[in-house]
């Protein structure tokens, strides 16, 4: 197993046929390639098997944030240019945002743009499109928060070529979201319905929850050629003590705990390195975090994941091989094309069960 992996190693051949454009009909439809951590041969089956193939009552933890409806399409009131920004989280003061704003030109500090009943004041730019806005309701309800959720687009991502539509408001949703915040779904979640879930628990698996807003920074391609010199983004993150007390009583029971996503991954590792006390595993942990886990990352808090199939070049994509391996990685993922998996946000997953565990696949 390599230590850390060349930016070559987080490149494969992905078939453009292969990135899904469109959500399954039925949630935990989609297609499961079930690995054990570190070992390369792979089994296929479903989400819907997850019960069945998880470790006796393992705790299975959740990221229960909310996707707003955070890309407003309009117009710069000066010039009528065309004008779109992403909403990316709140900055100080009431109605500010701190976003990604695209338009030609350079506007300046005061510019207005306007997004249908909303109008967005520049207040700085940044670099890269980033920049802080002050918005303000001027029709509808009066109440920008209320007129965001109107007259907002569902955030696709760009490799799902086509414009966002009604379905996509419930689909790029996970059936539990309950805190508004993130910018992108915890993909991985998108697979679980409620009957799913309710296998889960008849089975004698535990469930628990997490926040994390996923920002855009968490899809960012990994530059230049050494991957341990890219910086995450900030992200905001809310282990509870509740959460957190559910992982240690499953520590000292000898279960395992099953992070469905990155996000799941990233918070509870992020509260493991927060832990002071040396007889739990993790801490409650409220605030940002921008822990970036590379290969040779010492795990605290997870003993299993499901993940989506993620970008070549990306953070998401070498946490993946910090749990599991480089290569094994790398043969899961040509396992997965071989056997015409579909890949990202409305794509297929992957289980990686414990090393050792007794989960029952096939």
């Amino acid at each position: 197993m390599k230590d850390v992996p060349s930016i070559a190693d987080l490149d494969y051949a992905l078939p453009p046929e292969r990135i899904a454009q469109e959500p399954l009909a039925d949630r935990a439809a989609a297609r499961l390639l079930v690995v054990r951590r570190g070992s390369a041969p792979a089994v296929h089956a479903t989400v819907r098997d997850l019960p069945r193939l998880l470790p006796p009552a393992t705790l299975v933890v959740l990221n229960d944030t909310k996707v707003i409806p955070a890309r407003l399409v309009g117009r710069r009131a000066a010039t009528g240019g065309r004008a779109e920004v992403l909403l990316v989280r709140r900055a100080d003061g009431a109605g500010a945002w701190r976003v990604l704003l695209r338009t030609r030109g350079r506007p300046r500090a005061g510019e207005v743009f306007r997004f249908d009943t909303i109008e967005a004041v520049l207040r700085e730019r940044g670099a890269k499109g980033e920049a802080v806005v002050d918005l303000r309701a001027v029709g509808g309800s009066g109440d920008v928060d209320e007129e965001i959720r109107r007259v907002g687009l569902v955030p696709l991502p760009p490799y799902i070529r086509r414009a966002p539509g009604p379905r996509d408001a419930e689909r790029y949703q996970t059936v539990y979201a309950r805190v508004p915040g993130s910018v992108a779904a915890p993909t991985a979640g998108l697979h679980l319905d409620a009957d799913l879930l309710g296998d889960l628990r008849a089975a004698g698996h535990e469930t628990a929850f997490v926040t994390l807003h996923v920002g855009p920074g968490t899809f960012r391609r990994i530059g230049g050629d050494r991957i341990d010199a890219h910086v995450m983004d900030g992200e905001w993150i809310d282990v509870s003590r509740e959460t957190a007390e559910a992982i240690d009583r499953a520590r000292a029971a000898g279960r395992a705990i099953l992070a469905v996503g990155t996000t799941v991954v990233r918070a509870l590792e992020s509260a493991a390195r927060a832990a002071t006390d040396p007889r739990t595993a993790v801490s409650p942990l409220r605030g940002d975090t921008s822990l970036y886990i590379l290969p040779g990352h010492r795990f605290a808090a997870i003993d299993a994941l499901l993940t989506n199939f993620h970008l070549p070049r990306s953070t998401l994509l070498a946490l993946v091989m910090a749990f599991h391996g480089v290569d094994p990685t790398r043969a899961a993922y040509e396992e997965a094309i071989r056997a015409g998996y579909r890949f990202y946000s409305y794509g297929d997953a992957m289980l990686i069960l414990p090393a050792g565990g007794a989960g029952r696949e096939g």
